[in-house]
This record gives C-alpha cells, sequence and structure tokens, in this order.
C-alpha cells in the first residue's frame, strides 16, 4: 500500500500503488516521471530511480527501488538519486530494498525488468523533447555478454576491440553484423539474436539487413567480406593472453562495520557474525568483496541511513575498489536470501497467512446468522493433471519388487518404501508420473533400492517420464492427490524392516486390523484424504485435527475444535475405510470420558493452538554449473518460459518441492544424475529458507514439461516443439518458425501407446473404498503440447541461416524438406506410408535416402552445407531406428 507524507515528493503521490514498474528521470534537480513507451531507454548524463511494485496474492505489496547512474552523471545528481531512493522507501514505509546500479555494470536482477536489454543512449534526456537532442544514426559496435541477462557495452569501432570469448554487434545504417567469437557460448550468441532483433525493430524500424558471421569462417560468403571491409580488411584476430584472465578469490572476506552517526566506520571484533550484533538503532556495513551491504536499523532516521550511504560510498572511492562493486541497501526484516547467508544460525521467518484467520471468523459470523457458508478449496491442492488414470504401487521387498493388488494400493507403512507409477491421459498420449516413496522407518538399504528400481522401470517405460523421491510427511499436494485415498500405518511388512527391529530387539508395531491405533485424518476433499497413524499417545492430538481412536472393542472419533465441517467430512469418510464394522463414539474435544484418555495412556497436553499455513513465496529459477566438478548456482530473475535454455540445467524452487529440468543439450545424462544434483541444491539452500534435505524432487525433461510444472511460465507450448540448440531455435523464431521445425503429429499416438512396466499388466484404476476414480477438474486444462523425439519419423536440427531476416536478398541453409531444389523423395516411395498402429493413414513426410547423403554420392543432395553434412546423416539413422521399432 503506497503512503503519501508532506515531506515527500509530489512526483512520488501514489507510487507503489500498481503492480510493475514506474521510473523517473532527474532533470534539473527535479524527478520527472518517465512514460511506459520510453522504459529501458536510459541516457548517459542522468541518473533514474526505478520502482519494481510486486502484488502478491496474500499479504501486503513488495517494493525494491534501484536508482541508475550513467556513467556521464554528475555528483549532484548522483547524490539526489540516492536522497531520493531513501525518500522513497520512506514514503513506502520502509519496507524495500534498494540498488544502486552502475552503467554497465548493473545487477541481474535490474537487467531482467528490461528484456532483452538495455542500450544507453549518449546524451542528456530532455523531458520536453522526449529524445535526445541532435540524434543521428552512427555506425556502433556493441558487446553482447550474458547468457539469461545480457550486459551491452559499446566498444571502440576498431578491429582490437574483437576477441575470440564475446559475442558483438555491429550497427550501421543499412545492416546489422552478428559476429561471434568462436569461444563463445551458445547461449549467448542465442541471448544476442534478441539484441540484434530489438535493434533492428527499434533502430531501423524493422527495416534492414541482418547477417551472422562466424569467428575464422570467412570463405565463400559475401557478408563476411562486407563485414571485414568494414574494419579496414581481414586480419586474424590475436589470442588473449593468459594473463588477461583475472582469477577471483573462491571465498573473498568478509567484514562487519558499524556506521557512527558522524559517518565513521568501526569494524566489530569478531570473526563469527550472528543477527544478535545487529542492533536496530544502528546502521551497518557488511564488507563482501564484490558486493557490499549496508543494513538499517528500524529505529534509525532518515538522516543516518543517509549518513551510512555517503560514508560507504566514501569507502568504495579512499579503498580504490573496483567500480563495479554493487551496493544494496536493507531495511531491518527486510534482508536477501544473499546477506543472510553470511550469517550463522540466521532464525527462519514464518510469516502465517493471517487473511485465514480472519477468513474463518467472517465465516463463522455467517453461519450464526443462519447463512450456508461454503468453504474455498486451497488453491494450492487443485490438481493440474487429469487424475482419471491408472495406479500401480510396488513395495521394496528386498532386492525385488512386490505389486500390490488393487485393493492394497491405498495402504502404506512407515517402515516400508514404494514405487508408484500413475499414468494418465495428457496431451495426445498417456504420460507417466512415477515416484518413489521413502517411509520414515524404512532401512536404507531399501531406500537406495527403491530409487534405483524407480529408475530401472522408468528406462523401461515408452516416453519420458517425469519421476520423483518423495519422503514420509513431506510428500507434494500431487503425490495425495493420484492416490485420492491414503492410509498411512506404522511398522512395515518387508524382509529388511522385519530383520532389522528383531536384530534391534524393537516391538512391532505393524497394524493388523485388531491393535489400538491412533489416526490422524487430513486433507481437503474426498479427492485428497489420508489417515496418518500416529504415537498412541495423548500428545498426538491436535485441535485442528479430526483423530480415530480404535480398540479392539471399541472405536472413537475425536473432533478438534479448531476442526472445520470439511474435516468432519472427511473424517466419516475415513472411518468407513478404517473400521466399517463397529459403531463409532463419537466426542468432542473437552468432552472426553476416561475411557477414552486411558486408551491414550492417561491424558496430556498438546497443541491447541490455530495450526496456520506459512506464507509460500513466488518460486524462484537458478540454472546449475557442474563443470570440471564445481557445482554452481546462479538466480534467473523474472523469469520466463525463455530462460529454459537446452544447454542447461535448472532448478525451479516452489519452497515445498523443487524441480529439476533437464535440457535436451545439457550435460546431464541421466534422471539418477539429476536427482543427485537436487540433493546438492537443497544441502546449499540458497534462498536460506531452511528447506529440508527431505524436500520433494521432481526431475523433468524437456518437451516432457508436466501441467503442474508449466503452471508456473506463461506456457507456449510450440516452442517445446522445436529442435536444434538455442541458438538455432531463436534463428528459426526470427526467420518466422519453419515447418521443419514442427514436430509431426501421429494420427493415433493412443492406438499403441502402452505401458512398459516388470509385470507387463494394467491394473484397473478403482481406489480402496470401492468408487472408480472420478474425473479431475482440471481434466480440461490443457498441458504442454511437447512432443517427444520418438514421435517423429525424420527431424533436423534448425539450420544456421547466414541471412536471418525477410531484408535479405537471399537464404544460404540447409535445404528443407520440401525444397524443389532438392527433389527428395516421399517416405510413400521408399518406404510405404506407415502408421503406429499399422494402417496405411499417416502423415506423409520428407526424408532423403541414405545413398543421396553420402559424401561419396554419384547424386547428392544439392544445397546442403558439406560441414553438416554427418549431423544430417546421424539424425537419418536415429530415425531410422525409430521406424523399426514402430513397425516391431
Amino acid at each position: 500500500m503506497s503512503l503519501h507524507r508532506k515531506d515527500t515528493d509530489s512526483a512520488f503521490e501514489g507510487a507503489g500503488s500498481k503492480a510493475g514498474l514506474e521510473i523517473w528521470c532527474i532533470e534539473n534537480l527535479r524527478l520527472v516521471p518517465v512514460p511506459k513507451s520510453s522504459h529501458g531507454k536510459f541516457y548517459t548524463g542522468n541518473a533514474y530511480i526505478v520502482l519494481k511494485t510486486v502484488l502478491p496474492k496474500t499479504g501486503p505489496a513488495q517494493h525494491e527501488i534501484h536508482y541508475w547512474l550513467g556513467n556521464d552523471t554528475n555528483k549532484v545528481d548522483s547524490a539526489f538519486a540516492s536522497d531520493k531512493a531513501l525518500e522513497l522507501d520512506a514514503a513506502l514505509g520502509s519496507c524495500t530494498v534498494q540498488y544502486r546500479e552502475l552503467q554497465g555494470l548493473e545487477t541481474g536482477k535490474f537487467l531482467s525488468y528490461f528484456k532483452p536489454c538495455i542500450i544507453p543512449v549518449e546524451g542528456l534526456y530532455s523531458s520536453h523533447q522526449g529524445h535526445l537532442n541532435g540524434e543521428t544514426y552512427k555506425f556502433s559496435l556493441l558487446t553482447c555478454k550474458g547468457d539469461h541477462v545480457v550486459h551491452i557495452k559499446e566498444v571502440p569501432f576498431s578491429r582490437s576491440s574483437l576477441n575470440h570469448n564475446d559475442v558483438f554487434i555491429l550497427d550501421t545504417a543499412s545492416k546489422i553484423f552478428l559476429f561471434s567469437g568462436c569461444n563463445s557460448s551458445i547461449q549467448e550468441r542465442a541471448k544476442a539474436l534478441e539484441v540484434v532483433q530489438y535493434i533492428k525493430e527499434n533502430n531501423h524500424g524493422g527495416k534492414c539487413e541482418v547477417a551472422t558471421i562466424e569467428d575464422g569462417k570467412f570463405v565463400g560468403d559475401s557478408d563476411v567480406g562486407e563485414f571485414w571491409s568494414l574494419f579496414g580488411g581481414f586480419a586474424p584476430i590475436p589470442r588473449d593472453s593468459p594473463s588477461s584472465v583475472q582469477k577471483q578469490s573462491d571465498a573473498p572476506s568478509v567484514k562487519l562495520f558499524w556506521i557512527t552517526t558522524q559517518g565513521k566506520l568501526c569494524q566489530t571484533g569478531t570473526d563469527s557474525l550472528n543477527k544478535k550484533i545487529l542492533e536496530t538503532d544502528k546502521c551497518y556495513m557488511l564488507d563482501c568483496g564484490a558486493e557490499i551491504f549496508v543494513w538499517m536499523g528500524r529505529q534509525t532516521l532518515i538522516s543516518e541511513r543517509k549518513t551510512s550511504i555517503s560514508a560507504t560510498e566514501d569507502f568504495l572511492r579512499t579503498q580504490g575498489r573496483s567500480t563495479g562493486t554493487h551496493l544494496t541497501f536493507l531495511t531491518e526484516g527486510l534482508e536477501s536470501n544473499i546477506f543472510r547467508s553470511y550469517f550463522d544460525n540466521w532464525p527462519q521467518k514464518v510469516e502465517p497467512k493471517l487473511y485465514e484467520e480472519g477468513r474463518e471468523k467472517v465465516a463463522a459470523i455467517f453461519k450464526q446468522q443462519g447463512y450456508e457458508v461454503k468453504e474455498l478449496p486451497e488453491e494450492d491442492c487443485e490438481p493440474f493433471i487429469n487424475c482419471r488414470g491408472t495406479l500401480k504401487v510396488w513395495r521394496v521387498n528386498g532386492d525385488e519388487l512386490s505389486l500390490l493388488p488393487v485393493p492394497e494400493q491405498t495402504k502404506f507403512y512407515s517402515g516400508d518404501c514404494y514405487v508408484v507409477q500413475f499414468t494418465y491421459p495428457g496431451n495426445e498420449r498417456d504420460e507417466n508420473l512415477f515416484y518413489a516413496w521413502i517411509g520414515r522407518r524404512s532401512v536404507m538399504e531399501d531406500r537406495r533400492d527403491a530409487i534405483s528400481h524407480m529408475n530401472a522401470i522408468v528406462d523401461s517405460t515408452k516416453g519420458d517420464p517425469v519421476l520423483a523421491q518423495a519422503v514420509e510427511d513431506k510428500e507434494p499436494v500431487q503425490f495425495f492427490l493420484i492416490f485420492q485415498t491414503l492410509i498411512i500405518f506404522k511398522g512395515g511388512m518387508s524382509k529388511r524392516y522385519k530383520k532389522f527391529i528383531a536384530e534391534k530387539g524393537i516391538t512391532d508395531e505393524t497394524y493388523d486390523g485388531i491393535k489400538t491405533a491412533l489416526f490422524r485424518v487430513q486433507g481437503t476433499s474426498p479427492q485428497n484424504m489420508q489417515a496418518i497413524e500416529v504415537d498412541l499417545v495423548s500428545s498426538s492430538l491436535n485441535s485442528s485435527y479430526c483423530y480415530i481412536l480404535q480398540t479392539e472393542t471399541f472405536i472413537f472419533t475425536w473432533i478438534g475444535s479448531l476442526s472445520s465441517t470439511r474435516d468432519h467430512d472427511l473424517l466419516d469418510r475415513m472411518l468407513e475405510l478404517i473400521n466399517p464394522t463397529l459403531q463409532p463414539i463419537s466426542v468432542r474435544e473437552g468432552s472426553e470420558p476416561d475411557i477414552f484418555w486411558n486408551a491414550l495412556g492417561g491424558k496430556a497436553e498438546y497443541p491447541k493452538a490455530k495450526e496456520m499455513k506459512q506464507c509460500v513465496e513466488d518460486p524462484h529459477l537458478f540454472t546449475l554449473n557442474t563443470t570440471e566438478g564445481d557445482f554452481k548456482v546462479k538466480e534467473i530473475y523474472n523469469f520466463s518460459q525463455d530462460d529454459l535454455t537446452t544447454e542447461d540445467v535448472l532448478v525451479l524452487d516452489c519452497h515445498r518441492e523443487i524441480y529439476v529440468w533437464i535440457g535436451c543439450h545439457s550435460s546431464v545424462g541421466s534422471k539418477q544424475e539429476a536427482l543427485t544434483l537436487g540433493l546438492k541444491f537443497l544441502e546449499m539452500d540458497v534462498l536460506v529458507e531452511g528447506l529440508s534435505l527431505e524436500t520433494p524432487i521432481y526431475i523433468v525433461t524437456e518437451g516432457h514439461e508436466p501441467p503442474f510444472f508449466t503452471r508456473f511460465f506463461e506456457w507456449d507450448p510450440s516452442k517445446a516443439n522445436m529442435h536444434g540448440n538455442s541458438f538455432e531455435r531463436k534463428l528459426a523464431i526470427l526467420k518466422g518458425k519453419p515447418h521443419n521445425l514442427e514436430v509431426p503429429t501421429r494420427n493415433s499416438w493412443k492406438a499403441y501407446s502402452r505401458e512398459t512396466t516388470p509385470d507387463g499388466l494394467r491394473s484397473k484404476s478403482v481406489i480402496s473404498n470401492g468408487l472408480g476414480r472420478s474425473g479431475s477438474p482440471a481434466s480440461s486444462v490443457s498441458g504442454s503440447n511437447s512432443k517427444s523425439s520418438t514421435n517423429q519419423l525424420f527431424s533436423s536440427p534448425t539450420p544456421i541461416v547466414r541471412k536471418l531476416f525477410s531484408g535479405s536478398p537471399h537464404d544460404e541453409s540447409l535445404v528443407s524438406a520440401g525444397s524443389p531444389a532438392a527433389e527428395p523423395r516421399s517416405l510413400s516411395q521408399s518406404a510405404g506410408f506407415i502408421q503406429a498402429d499399422g494402417s496405411g493413414d499417416c502423415v506423409n513426410l520428407l526424408i532423403y535416402p541414405y545413398e543421396r547423403l553420402s559424401v561419396i554420392s554419384s547424386d547428392p543432395v544439392a544445397g546442403i552445407d558439406v560441414t553438416k553434412r554427418e549431423k544430417v546423416q546421424a539424425y537419418f539413422f536415429h530415425d531410422l531406428l525409430i521406424v523399426l521399432y514402430t513397425l516391431r
């Protein structure tokens, strides 16, 4: 909620009330609002204030303030921007995080607001004219660095500016050249293509030619000759000397300073940092080397905060620190994840959803007035896949897997481990979802075997299934939704568990239907309800739940005082499943008979406060870099589907569960390896959120993303249908998505889609209460239209083309299927029409016979790049094997 004070600049009136960006430019020591049409256009002689506002589904608005300083900004405007950022923070209730941004050294978070890039404009901003005075078009040479956010820097228009490590854009009046250094990454080249498109549209009105130049390749290409002629002719680019590479220390020293009201820095005399050191009426500076934080206590005055910021900037100047050192200003209670990571055992924040308590009180008032009040379903518990599917469950029993009969599929034991396969109707084909469920009291050998057995079944299953690891008490919501009803008993049935408790002399608590047992009933609906056997003591009770207490002679239902009518309905349903024979005795909390307490070993204290759910923040996306045995994590801010680059391995941290996404061109070779990376990510706890090592881990492969993953993105299924690396895909998009990138769609996928599981049988989808699986409310939700590479007969990678846009005179590329120059034979001419079910009606695809693709062919296909002939052959054999497998 935005605030307005008398001493606040009128330009800030209403700031922060709407989601999105608000930008002000400092002009003649005044704040001038920048119109949305000019967002992302920064002038080098000005200073700017940028406010980013996010309105979450629950809780107050979240604000972040950045003040950007151009290279030509004077000291007066710089100081004015710093003061106005503090003033805006105060107007918003001192609940923002502030960042200093320097031209060319901006933080990744700041750059993520302006996609694809920021290209600063020389000169001064004028609110009256809205453009640079005397602006004329000129040649410019730009470097592009970065894979998910890109830093753009103009360098001298000279051959000596080029190198082998970076990507360059040469922008001329009539043509844009993209030069890729031979050591630059595919991701950087792909990102540079977005910048090229941006320059073409904004600087040329979409009317100019674009050409790509590859480092070291210049024979027989007119564009290459034209490019080098602009530099006075071709000359080899010298290699970078090893001494030019700066090595950064892996573990920079961290120092904490107290900033006095006079601006003096006093280093604290302790090596171990603890939150208790930070006093609420003081300001501190945390020096972390490449980044410096200024922490401002809640009880400090604005004048003290200004002094601390000035003292920090003076410290940077006097110490001769790099201009690339980032400055972040934090108010007490709004510490960033990185800041908290430098302190030992920083306490976890638990922010309850207070609105839930208020909502329930309002509902109670309406109920007292005689109104019928229906409870709203919890958003996190809504299914995102069709839950009308087939369920198979195996129990790990020694070295073997035991397939459970249908009536036993929804009955788990805490001392066992299970492998679960759920097959559900997806988009044009059946999809498979696998879980390895780890009982909390299971033995280590069974846990390892559960993962191993699951991977073996996944490898033998058609398609590319999603798999997950789930530990008892930490199960994701989707796990419960596919079971609909689940009962978890104490004890175990596996051989290893029985052997373990016998050797340790532990009493076997395995439920047999007769023993006295206490069950906690939980869930959100009849399609998502569980009964968990808990310790047979009074302290296991909780006022927020309902319980079932069963003995040999009677059965009680206990209704907590804070439980809801929904909980009572689930209690009745679960009672029918656990013991439908005995007549239950219903008791409400506070009216229990002595026999009830005697069965629990006597009355004792138990939790009676309302269980408030922790507010779940928006997910965070990270890239994982595992080169040379090192494990590095980098966050991608304001992420989108385009950030799922095919060369990367990424982790989507949703706090309650994580997803490890594997790109098709990544270095990860197996789902087991991806699972290991997920565990390493949990160990790092990058967000300092207290992630448990038992947090559920999903493994998702590119092109097979399930709807409960794609819901976190504005998902475009057509992007999942493309082949080639990220650079090739960007080329294809800029050329208008040629048809040879589309994956052919089978007419009858379901005709031959079948499960290939160890037993080879398809179990009937019936839950243990005898009711058939109900259709999911989300059954109409369309998931990803991604199509497996095994669902095609021929597909070549996107060709590397020289001319990217329609403005180019001609396109020099690999000849696509259907090109008249190639005269390829159709599939019907060589192998006949083939369909999945064996019939003769199918999509007619065009391919080249191997004889014409061979290097020694007497009749080679015209127009194919000789350097890529081997790649075409490889794809030919790949798809030929698929055809043979389908026919078999």
